[in-house]
C-alpha cells in the first residue's frame, strides 16, 4: 500500500502536471520524504520518493517514482568527487534505492534529496522561465518576490546544483523557493499542500507581474505583410508546403510531423523581432532537447508564391545543416557523442504556422508544444527586459551530455513501420480496417479514409488517439475530395509514405442486367478512384523525397473470369494494370507499387454486407451465411480468406523485408488455380 507521503506526492504531481501553466509535458519533478519500516531490520527508515527519469507529472503513478534511502543518498555528499566528475553520481543513486521496482532516478534527484524540506517541486512554468531567462533576472526576482524567492545562477542540472539549492535554503530560512537562472523554478514546503501552494504562488506571482508590467509589443512592431493568412487559406498553404518541409526535416532520418497554427505562433511570426529571438534559441534544457537549439525560419511573407517559398526552404535547409555542423564542431570534444543529425525539428512559416518533427507523432506534437512554451518565455522576458538564454556552450554540454546519450541508447528498438504515415481508403470496415489496424500495430501513423466520416473516426478511435490514427471522409471518385483527404493526412502527420487503395464496391449482375450506371459507379470508385488517390499521394511522396509504397487491393477477379461480375472484374483488371504502369513510372522516385489479389473476403466486409454476398450466394446456390465456407472449399488449401490475411500481405509488401520488390501481385486466395499469375 502506498505510503501517505508518497500518495500525497502523486496527487500533488497530477494536479500540477495537469495545468500547462505550471510545467511542460514530462518536464520537472517532485518529491516527498517520509518514514517506513525497513523489512530487514524492522526499524524505521527515512525514504525519498521522487519522480523518476522520463516520467510525466500529470500522469504520474507509483511505478513512476524512484524510492531511495535518504541516509544513503545524503551520504553521497561525503564521496562527491567534484563538479568535473558529477555525472558519476547518477550511477551512485542506484546504490541508494530501497526495495524492488520503481523508476530510474533522474539527474535532479540530488535537488530533492539534499534540500532540507519534506516536499520539493521543480517545475518549468513559462512565467518562471521568463524571469529566469531575462537579462536582469536576478534583479527582477528580488523586485517581484523580495527575499521569499532566491535567485540561483545557471548551473547544469546535477549533484552540484542540488548542493547549491540546499545551501541557499539553509542560508535563507524565510525563502519558499528559488528561480533557477535559464532553467525554471524550485519550491518546497513542510507538507505537500504547502509545497504546492508555494509553487503556485511563484508561478502566478511571476505571471501577474509580467501581465502588469510588460511593454505593449514585446516582439516589436508588426511586420507588414506577415499577418496570419485566413484559416482556410493558411491550411491550404500549409498542406502545400508540408511535404517539402518534412523532407527537409528527414534528410538524416525519417520523421513524423505535426502542424499548428496557434495564436502564439502566428503572433510571434507577425512581429519584427521574431528572426532575432528565434536565432537566440530556447533556454530551458527540456525545451531545446526536444526542439534543437533553434528553429529554421522561412524569411518570406505568406503571400510569396508557393514555388518561391519551396525554393527558399531548400536553400535555408542547406544553410541550417551547415550552421548546425559548425555548432557541433565548435564545441565537440573527443569524448562527445557523434552528431545526431543536422536537420531542424522546428520549422516556422510566417502567416502559416509551425511544423514540428519527431520520431513519432507524440514526440513531434510535444516538440511543437515546447516551442510554444519557448515563445511564451521570450514574450515574458522581452516584455520586462530582454531575452537572454543560456549560452551556446552550455546548450551543447546538455544536448550532447553523456547521460542524455545513455538515455537515448536505452530506448526500445522502433517498430518496423515507425515514422511511416499510411493512408488507407475504405478503411472503416473489412479489409481496409484490418489493414489500418495492422499498419498501426507495426508502428505506422494511419489515416482512415472512408465515405462515412463517422465510421472512419470510430475506426480511428479503436486504433488509438490522434497521435496514432485519424479518420477523414473521402469519396475517392471525386478529385477534390481526394485532395482534401490527402491534405488532411499531410496536416495530421506531416506527409504520406504508404498508401493502400482499398475502397471498392460490387454489384453482382450479368452482362444484360448491368447498366451503364452500374459500370460507371464501379469504375469510378475502383479504377478512377485508385488513379486519383495514387496521383495525389505520389505527388506528396515525390516532394518528400523519401520514397514510399502504394498498394492496390485488387482481386483474383482481375485474372479469374467468373460469372455475373463483368463491371467488377473489369474494374479490378484496370487496378491490376495500374500497379504495373505506376511501378514502372514511379520507381525513379523510390516509390514501390504492388498489389494484393484476395479471394472473396466475407467476414467484416462492407461489400458483402451490402448485397454482393447475397447475390454471389444465389449465383453459387448456397446460403449466404455459408458463402465463406463455400469459397474456402473451392481453394487448394481449403481455407477461408479473412481480412487479417490481406492486412498481413500489405505489411509484408511495405515492411523491411521486401525493399526491392515492385510491380508484384500477391495472391491471397488460399489457392485458386484459375487465378494463378502467368
Amino acid at each position: 500500500m502506498t505510503n501517505p507521503a508518497a500518495a500525497a506526492l502523486i496527487a500533488r504531481s497530477n494536479r500540477l502536471g495537469a495545468d500547462p501553466k505550471n510545467t511542460n509535458y514530462a518536464g520537472g519533478n517532485t518529491s516527498a520524504k517520509g518514514v517506513e519500516t525497513d523489512p530487514v531490520t524492522g526499524e524505521p527508515v527515512e525514504l525519498l520518493w521522487v519522480k523518476g527519469s522520463g516520467g510525466d507529472l500529470g500522469t504520474l503513478t507509483e511505478p513512476g517514482l524512484a524510492v531511495l534511502r535518504l541516509d544513503r543518498m545524503r551520504s553521497l555528499v561525503d564521496v562527491y568527487p567534484g563538479i568535473d566528475r558529477e555525472d558519476e553520481m547518477v550511477a551512485a543513486f542506484d546504490y541508494c534505492l530501497h526495495g524492488k521496482g520503481g523508476a530510474a532516478p533522474s539527474i535532479d534527484t540530488a535537488m530533492h534529496g539534499l534540500v532540507d524540506a519534506a516536499h520539493v517541486d521543480h517545475l518549468h512554468p513559462d512565467s518562471g522561465i521568463a524571469i529566469a531567462t531575462a537579462a536582469d533576472g536576478e534583479a527582477l526576482t528580488k523586485e517581484i518576490f523580495g527575499d521569499r524567492v532566491v535567485w540561483v545562477p545557471w548551473r547544469r542540472p546535477g549533484f552540484q546544483l542540488g548542493l547549491d539549492i540546499a545551501e541557499i535554503k539553509h542560508r535563507n530560512p524565510q525563502a519558499i523557493g528559488c528561480i533557477l537562472g535559464g532553467h525554471g523554478i524550485t519550491a518546497w514546503g513542510d507538507t505537500s499542500e504547502e509545497a504546492e501552494a508555494h509553487s503556485l504562488m511563484i508561478i502566478d506571482t511571476a505571471a501577474d507581474y509580467i501581465a502588469e508590467n510588460s511593454r505593449a509589443e514585446p516582439f516589436g512592431p508588426a511586420l507588414e505583410g506577415y499577418a496570419a493568412l485566413p484559416p482556410a487559406e493558411r491550411r491550404a498553404r500549409a498542406a502545400a508546403l508540408a511535404p517539402t518541409i518534412r523532407g527537409i526535416a528527414s534528410a538524416d532520418r525519417p520523421m513524423v510531423g505535426h502542424y499548428t497554427d496557434s495564436d502564439e505562433v502566428l503572433d510571434f511570426l507577425a512581429h519584427a523581432e521574431h528572426p532575432r529571438l528565434a536565432a537566440l534559441g530556447t533556454s530551458c534544457p527540456d525545451h531545446f532537447l526536444r526542439t534543437k537549439v533553434k528553429p529554421l525560419v522561412l524569411d518570406l511573407p505568406p503571400t510569396a508564391p508557393v514555388e518561391e517559398s519551396l525554393a527558399r526552404l531548400h536553400d535555408l535547409a542547406v544553410a541550417y545543416r551547415e550552421d548546425y555542423q559548425a555548432y557541433y564542431d565548435r564545441h565537440a570534444t573527443p569524448d562527445s557523442p557523434a552528431i545526431r543529425g543536422k536537420d531542424p525539428l522546428i520549422v516556422l512559416v510566417p502567416g502559416v504556422g509551425m511544423f514540428s518533427f519527431g520520431k513519432d507523432k507524440q514526440t513531434a506534437r510535444v516538440a511543437g508544444e515546447f516551442y510554444v512554451n519557448a515563445i511564451n518565455v521570450m514574450r515574458g522576458a522581452e516584455g520586462l527586459s530582454s531575452y537572454q538564454p543560456i549560452d551556446e556552450t552550455e546548450k551543447f554540454r546538455i544536448e550532447y551530455w553523456a547521460l542524455e546519450e545513455a538515455k537515448l541508447q536505452r530506448m526500445p528498438k522502433p517498430k518496423p513501420l515507425a515514422t511511416r504515415v499510411a493512408l488507407v481508403t475504405g478503411a472503416a470496415s473489412g479489409i481496409g480496417r484490418a489493414t489500418a489496424q495492422k499498419l498501426a500495430a507495426e508502428g505506422a501513423c494511419v489515416v482512415i479514409a472512408d465515405l462515412s466520416l463517422e465510421k472512419a473516426q470510430e475506426a480511428a478511435r479503436e486504433i488509438g488517439g490522434a497521435d496514432v490514427a485519424v479518420g477523414v471522409q473521402v469519396d475517392v471518385s471525386d478529385e477534390a475530395a481526394v485532395q482534401a483527404a490527402v491534405d488532411a493526412a499531410v496536416l495530421a502527420f506531416g506527409g504520406v509514405d504508404l498508401v493502400v487503395n482499398n475502397a471498392g464496391l460490387s454489384l453482382s449482375r450479368s452482362l444484360m442486367e448491368t447498366t451503364e450506371q452500374d459500370w460507371d459507379l464501379q469504375h469510378d470508385v475502383m479504377a478512377k478512384g485508385s488513379f486519383l488517390v495514387a496521383k495525389a499521394t505520389a505527388k506528396v511522396m515525390i516532394e518528400q523525397q523519401l520514397g514510399g509504397d502504394i498498394v492496390y487491393i485488387s482481386s483474383k477477379n482481375a485474372i479469374f473470369a467468373g460469372p455475373n461480375n463483368v463491371a467488377y472484374g473489369a474494374a479490378k483488371a484496370d487496378q491490376a494494370h495500374q500497379v504495373r504502369l505506376l511501378a514502372a513510372e514511379l520507381g525513379e522516385h523510390g516509390i514501390k507499387v504492388n498489389g494484393v489479389n484476395p479471394d472473396g473476403v466475407v467476414q467484416g466486409s462492407g461489400i458483402f454486407a451490402s448485397g454482393w454476398g447475397a447475390n454471389r450466394a444465389a449465383v453459387y446456390g448456397v446460403e449466404e451465411e455459408d458463402l465463406g465456407k463455400f469459397y474456402a472449399q473451392r481453394t487448394i488449401l481449403r481455407r477461408e480468406v479473412l481480412p487479417d490475411h490481406i492486412a498481413n500481405a500489405v505489411f509484408v509488401l511495405c515492411g523491411p523485408e521486401l525493399t526491392h520488390t515492385t510491380g508484384l501481385h500477391i495472391p491471397v486466395d488460399a489457392g485458386v488455380a484459375a487465378a494463378f499469375l502467368r
